[in-house]
């Protein structure tokens, strides 16, 4: 392949990371990880903690480009989001698609790589994935259908490691379902106007900035709660509850910065904070193994 060849596909290829927003996998993937060190009460051999990687950006890759497609029209007509790789003609939706359809392959394969179980439940995983990208269509509770799509992540390792779904990650699940929906109701405020004259569905569009904010705070305390009793079920020492207070602290400050009629730290709230939740409470779990 010629120099101007290479340097054309690693454009796309920048294009295409871009346009599946693949740095935001830091969000779902600690939780994933400190799911990890709990069930295997420490680190699994490393090929497990391999095809989990695997398994797990596949996946999300799977989920963004096939997104991507979905909302391909009606990211063209709004404002925020024209610009996006395929409205903006900077990808076309034959190459999403292959990428769509090689992520699947890739998360069928690493499934199977790990565990009977883990490869029969994989149908499930792809219909809560992928479905989320028709939620807006038909129910307000799309962010919910976000969360579990982030938050089954912490079973599914556990599965991953064990071999079997136990109630111990469940709490993970649900908090971390919690968590993103309350996050992603946030996000969605600078849509409200756009939803309501298209007909899409959000609880910002439904129930007005004001009441979804109230509800996006409810989320994450009941997020925390759900931690919480998952440091129980999981017998976790005190280093993963000072996570959880780190946590509490974060979207404490989240919920601070956003207001019904003043979206301007939205970026910071949505981005900044909800990697710190994330990668800091994957820290404190870590310390909690560790010593």
């Amino acid at each position: 392949m010629s120099a101007p060849s290479l340097r054309s596909s690693w454009r796309t290829v920048c294009v295409f990371l871009e346009a599946i927003k693949f740095e935001h996998t830091i969000f779902a993937l600690p939780f994933a990880l400190l799911s990890m060190l709990y069930a295997a009460d420490g680190l699994p051999p490393a090929r497990v903690i391999g095809w989990i990687l695997v398994a797990m950006v596949a996946a999300r890759t799977a989920a963004m480009a096939f997104n991507r497609i979905v909302d391909c029209e009606i990211d063209a007509l709004n404002p925020r989001t024209r610009t996006r790789a395929l409205p903006a003609g900077l990808l076309t939706v034959r190459q999403m698609s292959v990428a769509t359809g090689i992520s699947i392959l890739l998360f069928l394969y690493a499934a199977w790589q790990l565990n009977p179980l883990c490869f029969a439940l994989t149908p499930v995983a792809l219909a809560v994935i992928l479905g989320y990208s028709y939620s807006k269509r038909f129910t307000p509770l799309s962010h919910y259908w976000l969360g579990l799509s982030l938050g089954i992540a912490p079973s599914a390792v556990w599965i991953a490691v064990r071999g079997t779904l136990e109630p111990a990650p469940l709490w993970l699940t649900l908090g971390v379902a919690l968590w993103v929906a309350g996050f992603d109701i946030l996000y969605s405020l600078q849509d409200e106007a756009f939803d309501r004259q298209h007909g899409l569905r959000s609880l910002p569009q439904t129930l007005g900035a004001a009441r979804a904010i109230l509800i996006s705070r409810l989320s994450h305390a009941l997020c925390i709660g759900a931690l919480l009793m998952g440091g129980v079920a999981l017998k976790a020492g005190g280093w993963y509850y000072a996570g959880v207070g780190f946590a509490a602290l974060m979207l404490a400050y989240e919920q601070s910065l956003v207001k019904p009629d003043d979206l301007s730290r939205l970026n910071l709230a949505f981005f900044t904070m909800n990697g710190y939740v994330s990668v800091g409470l994957f820290f404190f779990a870590l310390l909690d193994k560790v010593f």
